[in-house]
């Protein structure tokens, strides 16, 4: 059972982001994998104490994690050696032994710079990375990356917190996304806790902000990062950002965040060359013991195209397979995950879920107010743009998009269509943060 052991193994480094560490080294990683019975994970443990502990405090956890990697819902059975059965075998084997770091911070074992795949489209931001790591708050200064979603700015941030967490052990880091950051903060100002919150993200060596494009148009939280920039920067420490977008291109950004963006170093990663996803491919099959005959790697390199994200998504669909059927993996089992993986064959209420949730998130409306009557510009505004990228992203026809609208007329999506059309035409801000919202979305 080589592929259920490499499943439980990427379970436990999943696990590990979610549990602390001392929980993982008493409870979950001296759990040793049995056999995968009709959807249910079979798992051993050496006492009744350790079966109840797991079933009533982390059983959940578990099953979740296992879920998300095959695609199915798996449910789980800790067994002990006096409860095992002849027809579940299993090979005894030692519990890992861990090594125990006294780390300021967690570490990311998925995230590193060692599983990170360099190619001609990564290697300038994998360089600029590297450096920070190694020289914190010395080589680049603000570090500012942008690509599009799921090209790998995520796995190098964390990959740089992991090496500064084991290079610099004193050091405090803290990895957050602008949307965390905003929530927070609001969280803060509501309970009249400001002053923890500033002194939280002023005391600290390293910031690390995913998505940063998420604090434009939001005020309160762009002053409380302006300072917090200042604040960091004058007392030498690390900045490192992340967005789907340079930052000239993140309408409605302040100017003088803007310039500050721009203070250090901006490197991008675009869509990557074949030869790299053939190599990504290859490493990630490697990891999950799966064993891919060239012509699948080939086909999924080929059908793969702009969302490196999407390829375990695929991997771990063939891996499900395997798991099932016991049968090798073939291009028809890839094509059958490639087109579950992937959003052009979705049905259109999915593609319109996830254009409301772009939507709303770009243009700050909530969705309920765009599926409403309301008629406040700035709904009617995001409305009018909603119904412009259903257009672009599906083959609907105007009724059947204005249908999707609550039943709204099919003259209203043309008048909506034609006067963002005429739009985009002068306005290149709105052009970009259109293009960012449509890339999201068939890439999500």
């Amino acid at each position: 059972m080589k592929v259920f052991e490499n499943i439980w193994a990427a379970a436990v480094e999943r696990l590990s982001e979610q549990i602390s560490k001392q929980a993982m080294d008493l409870w979950i990683r001296p759990i040793v994998p049995v056999s995968y019975v009709d959807f249910c994970a079979v798992l051993l443990v050496e006492s009744p104490f350790q079966r109840d502990i797991i079933m009533s405090k982390y059983k959940d956890d578990i099953s979740a994690v296992l879920t998300e990697i095959v695609g199915f819902d798996m449910s789980i059975n800790v067994i002990t050696p006096e409860e095992q059965t002849t027809s579940t075998p299993v090979k005894h084997t030692d519990a890992p032994k861990v090594k125990i770091e006294n780390l300021v911070e967690p570490i990311y074992p998925e995230y590193t710079f060692n599983t990170f795949v360099v190619g001609e489209s990564n290697k300038h931001a994998y360089a600029a990375c590297s450096a920070v790591a190694k020289n914190p708050a010395k080589a680049y200064n603000p570090l500012f990356i942008y690509g599009n979603t799921g090209l790998g700015k995520t796995h190098l941030l964390k990959a740089i917190r992991n090496e500064i967490a084991i290079n610099f052990p004193s050091y405090k880091t803290i990895y957050i996304t602008g949307e965390e950051f905003t929530n927070e903060l609001i969280e803060n100002i509501r309970n009249k806790t400001m002053p923890e919150f500033k002194n939280k993200y002023r005391s600290i060596d390293v910031l690390f902000v995913d998505d940063i494009q998420f604090i434009a148009n939001k005020d309160s939280t762009q002053e409380e990062f302006f300072h917090t920039f200042n604040a960091l920067y004058e007392a030498n420490k690390q900045i490192v950002l992340a967005s789907d977008r340079p930052p000239r291109d993140i309408a409605l950004l302040e100017n003088r965040l803007r310039s500050r963006f721009e203070m250090g170093i901006i490197t991008d990663i675009y869509l990557p060359e074949y030869e790299l996803k053939v190599a990504i491919i290859k490493q990630k099959a490697t990891t999950y013991g799966l064993d891919l005959p060239d012509d699948v790697v080939d086909f999924i390199a080929m059908k793969i195209k702009n969302n490196i994200r999407q390829i375990e998504g695929v991997l771990k669909k063939i891996m499900a397979f395997q798991l099932i059927s016991n049968l090798p993996p073939s291009i028809s089992v890839a094509s059958s995950a490639v087109k579950d993986i992937t959003s052009e064959n979705e049905p259109t209420p999915v593609v319109f879920d996830k254009v409301l949730k772009e939507i709303s998130r770009e243009f700050d409306v909530s969705e309920e107010d765009i599926l409403s009557k309301k008629r406040m510009e700035a709904i009617t505004y995001a409305r009018q743009i909603a119904m412009y990228v259903m257009r672009e992203v599906t083959d609907l026809s105007l009724p059947e998009i204005g249908q999707t609208f609550n039943g709204r007329d099919h003259s209203t999506v043309h008048h909506a269509i034609h006067k963002i059309e005429e739009r985009v035409k002068t306005n290149p801000a709105l052009k970009a943060r259109i293009d960012s919202v449509i890339k999201n979305v068939k890439e999500l």
